[in-house]
């Protein structure tokens, strides 16, 4: 096997290089930058998402393409870049795979939350969250990927929920979080969040099962384990040896406290780094999901969140 992965040097396209690289593949890279340091490729090409033909060029020779490239931000200033990165990228993925298998990685963004259970592949989220422009730009590069498979195109969609562990570098929203509470600048948690966290490398593991038994048109969320906020941030504070977060701050304050700061801080040209108005919206309901589905037709699973959340913080820690 031959694929080609996008953003391949990203926290999860590595991970999903680093799998394919240890069941025999030879994987070449696709990405803005140079390679991690380790990275298991067989080659590497530099480039953009946004390059059709460059992207074409690379998946020459290759037989399956991995699409990860995505650009994955709350702050306002992103927006238009992740409508661009985020819709064309896949339109032009999709056009570099042409009949080859293509996996292409959405967000659980896409199929909740739901309130009052898990979310599933059936879902969608709430109207309201549609004003946070990383969901919109997931859920269309994700009907692309779908409508593409509605026409003949062999494209399965994975749908990953929140990702912890080693090799976060940049980071992520979410590995930032846990950098805050690890070294004890998360002040407090919101009352009516829950996420479900899973191991980043068991999320690439699904990626590899997606495309060796995934059905196409299908979506499959990637997950592991319900926490709530506290719970969440608790085991991260234990796991680095601190004291856990004890406010617990009310959802409506909070969004209204986001408000203010947003407007102010738009009229000086200024992002806020604390309250960011779209990562707060998305606190209104628990980030609940089920994985049943990748389990029972992929063979999917998944270790317990602290365990992942260990990893996390242990690399925290190695490099401070």
């Amino acid at each position: 096997m031959r694929p080609l992965v996008t953003g391949a040097g990203g926290f999860i396209g590595a991970h999903v290089v680093a799998v394919l690289a240890r069941g025999g593949a030879e994987v070449r890279g696709f990405d803005l930058g140079e390679p991690p340091p380790g990275l298991p490729v067989a080659d590497w090409v530099r480039g953009d998402v946004l390059d059709a033909a460059a992207l074409a060029g690379a998946a020459g020779g290759c037989d399956a393409v991995f699409h990860l490239a995505a650009l994955y931000s709350y702050y306002r200033r992103d927006a238009e870049a992740m409508m661009r990165v985020n819709v064309e990228g896949t339109r032009n993925a999709l056009a570099a795979a042409g009949g080859r298998r293509l996996v292409m990685t959405s967000s659980a963004a896409t199929c909740g939350p739901v309130p009052g259970r898990p979310a599933d592949e059936r879902d969608r989220p709430p109207a309201w969250e549609l004003k946070v422009a990383y969901k919109r730009s997931k859920l269309e590069s994700e009907r692309l990927a779908l409508d593409a498979a509605a026409s003949g195109r062999d494209v399965v969609v994975v749908n990953p929920t929140t990702p912890v562990g080693p090799g976060d570098r940049r980071p992520t929203p979410t590995g930032k979080m846990i950098r805050d509470v690890a070294s004890g600048r998360a002040p407090g948690y919101v009352r009516t969040t829950a996420l479900n966290v899973v191991s980043v490398e068991d999320v690439a593991t699904g990626h590899a099962l997606a495309y060796e038994r995934g059905r196409s048109g299908e979506r499959y969320l990637l997950g592991g384990e319900d926490m709530t906020l506290r719970e969440l941030f608790a085991a991260v504070a234990e796991l680095a040896g601190r004291r856990p977060p004890r406010l617990a701050i009310p959802f409506r304050p909070l969004l209204a406290a986001a408000w203010t700061a947003d407007r102010g801080l738009a009229l000086v040209g200024r992002e806020p780094n604390l309250l960011v108005l779209d990562e707060v919206r998305l606190a209104r309901l628990p980030a609940s999901f089920t994985s049943e589905k990748a389990q029972r037709e992929l063979g999917y699973k998944w270790r317990p969140a602290k365990q992942a959340l260990a990893e996390a913080v242990q690399e925290l820690r190695t490099k401070h």
